[in-house]
């Protein structure tokens, strides 16, 4: 039994102890984490120095593109490390800068999810008030609300986290440092303070799930409104994204954090943990260049320098630019 004022490093868990395996896992984690940076980058890239997608849809899509790249950079270099290196080991600052970083982008990720649920709520059933509801300073404004609850909530974790006594050893079941790994190791009298702040973070994240599946309600009856059948694939264009990476999101968080003991097993927890918090983060760029044909056509243009223009503040934009037509 151990203390947690002696413990100055913790024990992450391994892909596998075979080294062949565990090089396998670092050529694994470097490709997706170099897709990753180089498809959030191009986003970032794009959006920033284009003034054709200085627009609330592209600068909410800029700040999901930081985030992911955030979230997969705090996680992924160090477990290819520990794999490059065979080691497990973590330190106790470390690990708790791990902790509050990924909390931190994945939390305001959700929330940013949220406001641009809003924003495509807006364009599709309110496209005349388009330019007046979604100027640049509540855009400026929605996006650091967005980040800063996300900071507060993963400061408040995290803290909370670190506060409690560790009785239990070391050894993380986790590739990353996450609180659910920290309640096992906390003493049975303490972990109660932990599990009545996440109570509180899934309130509030319900709340943001029902304010995301009704804006999608009222989208869908506007979109069934519209006469035309261009129209209605249009309006679905600019939703299909945005929707696609809420559903990615949520549902492999969801089922990492909430599957029923009856199926968990290690390797299983291992993979569902890989699926929501590395491959996310790798696959949104992919899931918005593929159905988002003007941010396509950008970035290819973008490939020449010339057509760069300068890069320049958020602009107001009008109905015309997200209204369908």
């Amino acid at each position: 039994m151990s203390n947690s004022s002696c413990i100055t490093q913790f024990l992450l868990l391994v892909f596998s102890d075979t080294r062949e395996l565990q090089l396998l896992h670092f050529w694994l984690f470097l490709g997706i984490y170099l897709a990753a940076l180089l498809g959030n980058g191009l986003i970032i890239t794009t959006i920033a120095c284009d003034q054709h997608l200085h627009t609330p849809m592209y600068f909410f899509l800029l700040n999901l593109a930081l985030l992911d790249l955030g979230s997969i950079s705090t996680i992924v270099p160090k477990s290819m490390a520990n794999s490059l290196w065979d080691t497990r080991a973590i330190s106790y600052i470390g690990c708790a800068a791990q902790m509050l970083l990924f909390l931190f982008f994945i939390s305001a990720e959700y929330f940013l999810l949220t406001v641009m649920s809003y924003d495509r709520y807006v364009a599709i059933c309110k496209p005349l008030h388009y330019g007046t509801l979604l100027g640049s300073r509540v855009c400026v404004h929605m996006a650091a609300a967005a980040w800063a609850t996300g900071f507060l909530d993963a400061l408040l974790h995290t803290a909370n986290t670190f506060s409690l006594p560790l009785c239990k050893g070391n050894a993380l079941d986790q590739f990353f440092c996450e609180i659910p790994q920290f309640l096992k190791l906390s003493c049975s009298d303490f972990y109660l303070r932990e599990l009545g702040l996440l109570v509180v973070s899934v309130c509030l994240g319900f709340g943001c799930f029902v304010f995301i599946v009704l804006s999608y309600v009222q989208i869908l009856r506007a979109v069934l409104r519209i006469p035309s059948e261009q129209g209605q694939h249009k309006a679905f264009a600019t939703c299909l994204p945005h929707l696609a990476v809420v559903s990615l999101f949520v549902s492999t968080a969801f089922f990492s954090h909430l599957k029923p003991p009856s199926i968990s097993s290690p390797s299983l927890d291992l993979v569902v943990s890989v699926l929501y918090s590395v491959v996310p983060p790798a696959v949104n760029p992919l899931i918005y260049s593929m159905r988002n044909q003007e941010l396509k056509d950008e970035v290819m243009n973008g490939m020449d320098y010339s057509n760069w223009s300068i890069c320049g503040h958020l602009t107001q934009t009008t109905s015309s630019h997200c209204s369908p037509q």
